[in-house]
Order: C-alpha cells, then structure tokens, then sequence
C-alpha cells in the first residue's frame, strides 16, 4: 500500500512521546509499501522537533536523513536537500526549502523580514526589506 502521512503522525514515529499514538503510526508506516512525505509535512516536523521538543539540528538532520534513506519514501528530495543543508548550517529547514523552491521558480531574490535567513543565505538570494 502507498501512503502519504501528516506531521502528527510523523512525529508520533520518529520520536515516540505517547505510546498510544506512535504504535498505530508505527505500523502504518512500517508497513506500507511506500510513505509519501509532503515537504511541507516535512517543515512542520522539523518546527516541532526543534521547539517543542528542543532537540537539537544536527540530530533533526540525522533523523530525517536517515529515514529518507532506510525507508521507501517519496519526497521532494531537492527540496528536502536543500532545507538539510540550510539546517545543518545553522538555519531554518523551511527557508532552505523557500530558496530551494524560488530557484526553481527562477525567482531572485527572495524577499524577508527575517533578518537571520537573510543573513544566512546572503543578499544575492535574500533581501531584508526594512519594516515601513
């Protein structure tokens, strides 16, 4: 069976923390032939593991990358590749993914008030615009 999960159920299996629902999700994914993981599922993972389980960057990419890999997913590798990177360089899965996605759109540059993508990704990709 092919299958595509949202963000709670992804969590529930990736870190467990209530029993009730990660065994359910577990078996799901553990046995579909193949998890479809939208890359939006994908940023609002990475938001929660980050916040509200305050585990660490470099353990969030390592985690994901490790289940893109051991496991027949489907997911927008470029995209998830690209918001790996920006995350183990310090920034944000989801603006990785926002450049990713701009580039794809041949849309330069990408315009913020987040003055820390910004500062992360360089004003050849990113331009702060200043509050009016």
């Amino acid at each position: 069976m092919r299958i595509a999960v949202d963000t709670n159920v992804l969590v529930r299996f990736l870190i467990w923390d209530d029993s009730v629902q990660a065994g359910p999700a577990a078996a799901a994914i553990e046995a579909a032939e193949t998890v479809v993981i939208p890359i939006l599922v994908l940023c609002e993972t990475v938001w929660v593991l980050r916040r509200a389980c305050r585990l660490p960057a470099r353990e969030i990419a390592a985690t994901l990358r490790d289940l893109i890999a051991s496991r027949p997913v489907e997911v927008d590798r470029p995209a998830a590749e690209a918001g790996l990177a920006m995350l183990e360089a310090g920034g944000d899965f989801a603006d990785g993914v926002v450049l990713h996605q701009a580039g794809q759109a041949r849309a330069a540059p990408v315009l913020t008030f987040d003055r820390a993508f910004a500062g992360a990704a360089g004003p050849d990709r990113v331009r702060l615009l200043a509050p009016g």
